[in-house]
């Protein structure tokens, strides 16, 4: 056998660098010559070219220079992250809808286990949807939407959100005069109980509530959810799609058709004031109200079980309005700035949302009612001397003996060191939410001046696309050297930066307290859905429930900068999310917390069934039952839990198990004393004692 061949075989890198030799030219002519052997040599030194042709390729590879990586642009994260965040939904939903049911251990809903103690339908239940949680559909729109008649707008899959952004904000923004549909463009409320069951694909808003009504005999001759526009004043529901009179004909016709039997209106959120409206609507004569006379409510309504009640507003509206934004938005501007604020990317997210946003009248109806005297002044707050640590209170438990209030939670979220000053809704910089009234600039509602603003102009952005690209610097700086402002010169600060809007808006809602509810101006359908400037119908049998979630940090005030970005077609001002205080304080991320649902403060949702309407008082005059009923907030212990059957938060808590069981109760026949009565975990009764109003 010939070495050098198989030398050369056995190392490539030695036959690159010394090239293939014949063995017969090392002198091994000698050696018989028979054909076999020549067959041999031949298909090795054929092996030994391949070889040294591989070696060479693979050295011209290594020779040739890398490509330079492609460059990580911020859109690429944001794609990732998208897909990431779809994959592991779509994922969660697939595992949760296919695997065993007794693997997952799902607890056995309540309805089934009250169905099996006898309670059986009694009573017509109407829910009524609260905003954005009903489906929207088109019916008629611009060449951009073919395609899209009735189909879902809002609610849904939302997948026509990125494929046609633009022409999708279009069809949902409202009319910016009259409030109402733009030319060429009509979007009604989905109708049935579709309408509000899920919000999107695997996110329940009324199913498990409407789920547990079925198990004990409901369905849709005595279940009904109202359909509609939550975008609308609640008064241009009726004006335009006959919302108001729809929905007594239905209260009447369920009323006969159910053996005379009153109804249990069951409204969450927004639709807690709309059906507040329509309380007052429908005993008024037309052509203002529904011309059902004075015992309507009395004759038709049993109790009205109000989950997450906005009654008296919500400061999160404020920053919707100021800014288009609130804590979660405020969070991902932090995390993530170049997603909201990139001029690179362009996306100018939040300058869509506040151009459709503002075309909304309903946003107006939740910012805060009653003025200073309920939400605070400069210097004090019912909340003064909240304790923020939270955990405290998911940790205790309520104790029998406590007659279904739990004393002592009110007693530990009470301090004297150091009371936030929740009264200042809007603060600019930290300092301004801490110092005394006496240290901060006085606020002239003149400087307000939008004619001033107007006439000091000194650049143009082209097309307008919020109002604040009709201001000058000098009137946007101005804001800002006020330094803090209360809801007394809150509203004045909107006037100024939403002008249209809160003229519009303002023709159908008021945030004040009545002085004389005689006072025939009361009248005006702009006054019926706050309770602090209306009368409760002549109902004495009737019951008025207050049930939300406690035990979550809920936006209560902000901490806002201006925005450094100054370019035109911008917002000139956002939440300053660097603020924090110490371990244990209320702010974070620029926004100060207080006790509530994630949504809605206690204040705002416990204070007219605490107080307002407590007994026989001017807003209350005949006497009608109120009941609070809180449910402390249980994070879900396991992925399996989904959102959590003890959730107290805004929206979850319609699949919290007590709540459904109270609910179910009462459309079964129960009355307020047979569930137990108030059940209080916060500080609500401490806060209303606090509040000094004219009863």
């Amino acid at each position: 056998m010939c070495y050098c061949a198989g030398l050369l075989a056995g190392s490539r890198k030695l036959c690159y660098v010394e090239p293939a030799v014949r063995c017969s030219s090392v002198g091994f002519e000698s050696f018989d010559q028979s054909p076999k052997i020549d067959q041999k040599l031949d298909k090795k030194e054929e092996n030994v070219i391949s070889a040294n042709n591989i070696a060479l390729e693979i050295n011209k590879k290594r020779k040739q220079p890398r490509r330079q990586p492609k460059e990580w642009r911020c859109l690429d994260s944001c794609c990732w992250i998208i897909g990431y965040l779809c994959t592991t939904w779509w994922l969660l939903l697939f595992l949760y809808h296919c695997l065993p049911i007794t693997l997952l251990q799902v607890p056995e809903l309540p309805g089934v286990r009250l169905k099996r103690e006898g309670l059986t339908a009694l009573h017509p239940v109407v829910l009524v949807p609260g905003i954005v949680t009903g489906g929207l559909e088109l019916w008629e729109g611009r060449p951009c939407a073919d395609g899209l008649f009735r189909k879902r707008l809002w609610g849904g899959s939302f997948t026509e959100i990125f494929k046609r952004p633009l022409c999708w904000s279009e069809h949902l923004s409202l009319h910016n005069e009259t409030g109402l549909d733009p030319p060429g463009i009509r979007v009604r409320a989905v109708r049935g109980l579709v309408a509000a069951d899920y919000f999107a694909p695997g996110y329940f808003v009324w199913a498990v509530l409407i789920q547990n009504l079925a198990k004990i005999g409901y369905e849709g001759k005595n279940l009904h959810v109202v359909a509609y526009d939550w975008r609308l004043s609640f008064q241009n529901t009726e004006i335009r799609d006959h919302a108001l009179s729809r929905l007594k004909s239905k209260i009447e016709l369920m009323y006969i058709t159910n053996g005379y039997k009153k109804v249990v209106v069951v409204p969450h959120s927004m639709g807690v004031i709309y059906f507040l409206h329509f309380l007052k609507w429908v005993e008024t004569p037309p052509p203002m109200g529904g011309g059902g006379g004075p015992g309507w409510c009395a004759k038709h309504i049993k109790a009205i079980m109000n989950i997450g009640p906005a009654y008296l507003g919500v400061p999160k509206a404020v920053s919707s309005i100021f800014s288009a934004e609130g804590k979660d938005v405020a969070y991902i501007r932090a995390m993530a700035p170049g997603i909201l604020d990139s001029e690179i990317l362009g996306l100018q997210t939040l300058e869509h949302v506040m151009r459709v946003s503002r075309t909304w009248d309903s946003i107006v109806s939740l910012l805060p009612k009653g003025g200073e005297t309920i939400w605070g002044n400069m210097d004090r707050s019912p909340e003064g001397g909240h304790v923020c640590d939270f955990s405290k209170k998911r940790l205790s438990q309520p104790s029998p003996s406590d007659n279904n209030v739990n004393n002592s939670d009110v007693k530990r979220g009470f301090r004297v060191k150091d009371p936030v000053k929740y009264g200042r809704i809007i603060s600019f910089g930290k300092a301004a939410s801490v110092l005394h009234s006496s240290q901060l600039p006085t606020f002239d509602s003149k400087e307000f001046s939008r004619t001033n603003a107007l006439q000091n102009l000194k650049f143009s952005c082209g097309e307008a696309w919020t109002e604040y690209d009709e201001m000058s610097r000098e009137s946007i700086q101005k804001v800002a050297a006020n330094k803090a402002y209360t809801t007394r010169t809150l509203f004045d600060l909107l006037r100024f930066v939403a002008p249209k809007m809160m003229q519009r808006a303002e023709a159908h809602f008021s945030h004040g307290i009545a002085d004389n509810l005689d006072d025939p101006k009361y009248s005006h359908y702009k006054y019926w859905s706050n309770p602090l400037e209306m009368k409760l119908p002549d109902a004495p049998d009737m019951e008025i429930y207050c049930l939300y979630g406690v035990g979550i940090p809920t936006e209560r005030s902000y901490v806002y900068r201006l925005s450094p970005i100054s370019r035109c077609k911008s917002i000139p001002y956002q939440i300053d999310s660097s603020v924090h205080g110490e371990d244990d304080s209320c702010l974070k991320g620029g926004v100060y917390f207080a006790d509530g649902d994630d949504s809605v403060p206690v204040l705002s949702a416990g204070f007219m069934c605490a107080k307002g309407w407590r007994g026989r008082t001017r807003f209350n005059p005949s006497g009608i039952a109120t009941y609070i009923r809180e449910y402390r907030h249980k994070p879900p212990a396991s992925l399996l839990e989904g959102r959590g059957i003890e959730s107290g938060a805004h929206v979850d808590i319609m699949g919290n198990v007590a709540l459904i069981k109270d609910i179910l109760r009462i459309a079964a026949g129960a009355t307020g004393k047979e569930i137990g009565g108030d059940r209080i975990h916060s500080d609500i009764l401490r806060m209303s004692e606090r509040i000094n109003i004219l009863l």
